[in-house]
Formats: C-alpha cells, structure tokens, sequence
C-alpha cells in the first residue's frame, strides 16, 4: 500500500485535508491491526486522522477491517451478548459499570467487558473487577465458556484484538489519543449476536455514532458515558438511544436540570470502597440509582433475540 499517497490525501491540515474512501480506510486500517505500517508513516497518519477527524466512510471502513480480524463468542441462545467497553476507569466518581454488568449477568443477560487501562491518574476498571471476582478471560472460548454459565466474561483488549491495542498503546508516548480509540468503543466480538453500548464522552461525538451505528447497521445503545464509562451517571440520567439493525427504536430522553451530588453514591473511586458500594447495591443495603435501573431494563429488554 502506498502509505505516502494516502498521508498526501489525509495530511493536508483541517480544511485541505481529503477523506479516503471507505475501501482505501478499510485496507489501511487492516495494515494498521497487522501491525505492517512503519512508525514514521504510522504516526503521520495516527495525527493526520486527529486533526482532520475522521468521516463516516472511514469509520465504516476501519470497522470492517476490524471485524475481519476480531474472534467472535458464542452467545447463548435466545440472547444478544451486551458488550461494555471499558477504557477510562474512575477519576472521581465511583465507577458503576461492574455493577451494571453483574445486574443484567443475575437477570440471565450475556453480559461482556472488553477494554484496557493506561491512565496513571484513574483507578483501574480491571482491579476494581478483580475485587469483586470477575477475571479477564484467556481467550475467547473461555469467555463464551463463562456467558454459558452465566457469568460476566471479560476479555482484555490485548487478548481480543492485539493490532489495536498496539494502537491504543500509542497514546502515552504520543500525547494524544488516535482513531483507535474511537474504534475500540465499537468493537463486535459477536457480530449479530451483540449489543454493544457505545459510550461517548463528547456531546458532538453523539452526532457522529448516530451516523455511524444508522449505517454500520447492528443492534447498540447510545448514550453520554460517565467519566468516560458505559453506565449511566446516577446524579442524572443521560439521554439513551436504542439502534436495531440501525435503525433508532427507542429514545430515553435525558433527565432535566443539573447533576447535583448523590448521597447513596459518595465520591469514593478507590477500588475498595468502590467495591463495598457495588456490593452494598446488589444486596439491597443501597439503592440502585434510578439512571442505572432505567439503563439495565432498557438493555433487558432490547437485548432479547426476536
């Protein structure tokens, strides 16, 4: 591939810059998760992207390189696997994704954490799982193994897609994060068997997934993550956007007025409190904030095949 041409194309700075074709992105980004593009053209094209942002064809073509290469679950019957992304992991807040997880895994729900964590100033999503006994499974046959019995299954990135997590693997040494990082979010270890929940942490980022999951054509939800995680802020309820075969189905509209603090949910990150507050919730001790039982009977009920 010539990587100076489409450098040449990409690399013109914001205005002069020209998209690739949805073919020409696919191909790159194959090269890229093949790990076949040299480190000076590879970071001319990671900054490239950045500045320019990327367009609908590009991300349609990187998703498709993407599939091609990701290892798929089986998911049991009857069910779309809900797949929660996890990059960010807690800064002040704790982080309720695991509870979401362990509460649709006791409603019978395929349930899939995949991500990685690289942020010195965040506790870790994955020490914070660890604490309250979920593993990141060897491969992917132990995941499907773990949905079977109706556990949570979580995969690491490094293990579910290792091209991309060489890419993300960029961002301390580059200071800036790359499309990668876009992508990892719309990873589908279960293509038409899934229910990916697409988190964003910027409003306008919220535009272009809706373009994205109309055209890429599966079955999502689409919401205002918090701290960057896949659950819904429990001081206020984000709007949630449910996508089936791309199409919007449903709209849960966000709660009015700010985001005041929560008393049930004291501002302790720290994997040990973090941990006792999820357990506290799944006995009944502490109340599940209401945005995160609103987003768990959403995805209950759009995660059922039919």
């Amino acid at each position: 591939m010539n990587y100076a041409a489409l450098i040449k194309e990409i690399g013109r700075g914001a205005k002069g810059a020209r998209s690739l074709a949805d073919t020409d992105a696919e191909a790159l980004f194959a090269d890229i998760l093949d790990g076949r593009v040299p480190e000076l053209e590879l970071g001319a094209i990671i900054l490239s992207l950045r500045i320019k942002s990327e367009s609908l064809d590009e991300l349609l073509g990187f998703k498709r390189a993407m599939d091609a290469a990701t290892p798929q679950l089986r998911v049991p019957e009857g069910w779309r696997c809900v797949v929660l992304p996890s990059y960010n992991g807690a800064r002040r807040q704790p982080n309720l994704m695991p509870l979401l997880a362990l509460m649709l895994a006791r409603a019978g729900v395929p349930v899939l954490i995949q991500g990685r964590h690289d942020f010195d100033a965040r506790t870790s999503p994955f020490e914070l799982l660890a604490e309250l006994g979920i593993t990141p499974q060897a491969d992917v046959e132990a995941a499907s193994a773990a949905l079977a019995a109706g556990q949570v299954a979580c995969v690491q990135l490094e293990t579910l897609l290792p091209g991309l997590d060489t890419l993300l693997a960029l961002r301390p040494r580059l200071g800036v994060r790359n499309s990668g990082h876009t992508m990892a979010k719309l990873l589908d270890p279960a293509i038409g068997h899934s229910l990916r929940v697409v988190a964003v942490t910027h409003p306008e980022y919220l535009e272009r997934m809706d373009a994205f999951l109309r055209a890429d054509g599966g079955t999502a939800m689409l919401m205002r993550g918090t701290e960057g995680e896949a659950y819904a802020n429990p001081r206020r309820r984000p709007a949630l956007k449910l996508y089936r075969d791309g199409a919007l189905v449903q709209e849960i509209e966000a709660e009015p007025g700010g985001a005041p603090p929560h008393t049930d949910v004291p501002d302790r990150p720290d994997v040990a409190g973090n941990a006792a507050l999820i357990r506290d919730m799944l006995e009944g001790t502490v109340p599940i904030p209401a945005p995160i039982q609103a987003q768990f009977e959403a995805l209950t009920a759009h995660a059922r095949m039919g």
